[in-house]
């Protein structure tokens, strides 16, 4: 009975850390903006009562140098340099007492802000390189898979294509409706054959995109030849910063994976592409695209060559 009571506790102190540690971070953020407040707050409090304490400092440093000057030959020049030593270090002293519950506050919450800061990158370098390793597992199944089926293996099974029979009614060269039967592709892939960071330019899930497709067109393509020039001047770009130039809502992922510029030693393809013109995938989507370009249709979509998680191609 006592044992299980024990493991009860234990379990439970166990989550209790577990989700304490989760939330460190925010936890440290806070305490540290909240210190900091309460530090100004102390301080302006001390502030108050500075006056109170140079008062006394120029009433002794006052009584000093009328000694002096009452040339009493009890009291040297010597005697009042130490006396006004004295003051002065008493009255530093006292400051350093009003105004410490302050600066030890303001010292532990900054402490507090960084250890929040130092927590949150290590979580996002772990994110990263864990989202590396991912990428890097499933390009070379891919690649495997590749090498032993072959392309078409490669896409049935990435995109979930099955063969399926159906049965539809056609009519012969009698003019007689006959049922036969069909075998056709389904595509279980949700998004079709896309990757998971393409998106729709379109009027519900972008802020620039018009009713205009020739503006749509000539938008997109000025918006990649600037999303180009950003990647050679810079050498490296992020998803999401396309997405900003486009009116895209951000991504988690977006602020992981992007593009990495490099002239002698390329990364991936060295340029940015929206897939405007990247005829690939099904007959619906290519035929999409074209329309969008021949200014036939103002909606597309976009799917980015991005070059993966960016951090650890630096």
């Amino acid at each position: 009975m006592e044992t299980k009571i024990f493991n009860k506790i234990t379990n439970a102190t166990g989550k209790i850390g577990l989700v304490l540690k989760k939330h460190s971070p925010e936890i440290f953020m806070v305490a540290g903006v909240v210190g900091t407040v309460a530090s100004t707050v102390l301080a302006c409090k001390a502030t108050l009562k500075v006056n109170d304490i140079l008062e006394e400092k120029n009433e002794n440093v006052g009584k000093i140098h009328e000694c002096l000057d009452s040339e009493n030959p009890n009291y040297t020049e010597e005697d009042g340099k130490k006396d006004l030593t004295i003051v002065y270090t008493q009255t530093g002293v006292k400051l350093i007492k009003l105004y410490a519950p302050a600066i030890a506050l303001g010292t532990l919450s900054i402490a507090s802000i960084v250890s929040g800061h130092k927590i949150l990158k290590k979580r996002n370098i772990a994110l990263a390189a864990a989202y590396q390793v991912v990428d890097k597992g499933f390009k070379d199944y891919r690649k495997n898979v590749v090498d032993r089926f072959g392309k078409d293996i490669d896409r049935e099974l990435r995109y979930n294509i099955k063969a399926k029979e159906v049965e539809k009614t056609v009519v012969d060269k009698n003019g007689k409706e006959k049922k036969v039967k069909e075998t056709v592709l389904e595509v279980g892939n949700p998004n079709g054959y896309i990757s998971e960071y393409a998106r729709f330019f379109d009027e519900w899930n972008s802020d620039a995109h018009t009713k205009d497709p020739e503006y749509n067109l000539m938008f997109l393509r000025r918006q990649q030849d600037y999303a180009n020039e950003m990647l050679k001047s810079r050498g490296h770009l992020f998803l999401n910063e396309v997405y900003d130039m486009l009116g895209i809502p951000r991504t988690k992922a977006g602020q992981v994976v992007g593009w990495i510029y490099d002239e002698k030693n390329p990364k991936g393809d060295n340029y940015v592409d929206f897939g405007i013109y990247r005829l690939d995938g099904d007959d619906i989507h290519n035929e999409r695209k074209m329309a969008f370009v021949n200014g036939q249709e103002r909606n597309i979509l976009l799917d980015f060559n991005v070059d993966g998680p960016i951090y650890e191609l630096i």
